[in-house]
């Protein structure tokens, strides 16, 4: 059985303390710059109510101890940046993927739920989406994901999963052959750089859920 969770909304249609997902993306969706985060106990949510989005959403309390040398290292992130992520509840499962500013935490784009799909599908299609709006853009800044597969996915220009599609998740197949076309068509000069979780947190697109 899946642990209870609370939600935290900061900031959205309604803020709060909520027990349910489906109750929490009630509120932050088509909500611009909404904040939010789950927790595993009740008392922790209400307490992190009470303080800054920024002082949770990007940071994990579990993170890997690294020695000094270690972190000396890898080194600080580059915090003029952009971050993308993804979530998938299953897997395959309903996915969705997002881009915020990685100072800020700021949601500068959102894309699903989508059918039956999967997290490394899903990180693809956000740096294939962040690529494509830094270039509308005209924006030089770099783009930070934690996903090692969905970053040679992109160099190769070519999603490759192995996911089975249907007319259940057509929408989703058709986002992919979309981004590997702009891949295809399109040339970049973004630097795609890999988010350290293990020395500096969960990215700041993180969605929150874990």
């Amino acid at each position: 059985m899946a642990k209870k969770k609370f939600y935290v909304v900061w900031n959205g249609h309604e803020t709060g303390v909520f027990s349910s997902w489906n109750v929490c993306k009630k509120h932050i969706t088509n909500f611009k710059g909404a904040q939010y985060k789950s927790f595993a106990s009740k008392t922790d949510a209400e307490k992190a109510l009470k303080g800054n989005y920024a002082d949770y959403v990007g940071k994990d309390t579990k993170k890997i101890k690294l020695s000094a040398k270690e972190l000396e290292k890898i080194g600080k992130p580059n915090l003029t940046t952009i971050s993308v992520d993804a979530a998938c509840s299953g897997n395959p499962g309903r996915m969705e993927y997002r881009g915020v500013d990685t100072k800020t935490k700021k949601q500068l784009f959102i894309q699903g739920p989508f059918k039956k799909g999967t997290n490394n599908i899903g990180e693809f299609l956000a740096l294939v989406h962040g690529l494509g709006y830094l270039k509308l853009k005209k924006s030089d800044v770099p783009i930070y994901s934690d996903s090692r597969i969905a970053i040679s996915w992109v160099k190769k220009g070519q999603c490759r999963t192995n996911l089975q599609f249907s007319k259940d998740n057509q929408q989703l197949l058709d986002f992919i052959k979309r981004a590997e076309v702009w891949l295809k068509e399109n040339t970049y000069t973004t630097k795609i750089l890999k988010w350290e979780t293990k020395a500096w947190g969960e990215i700041p697109a993180d969605f929150g859920r874990k």
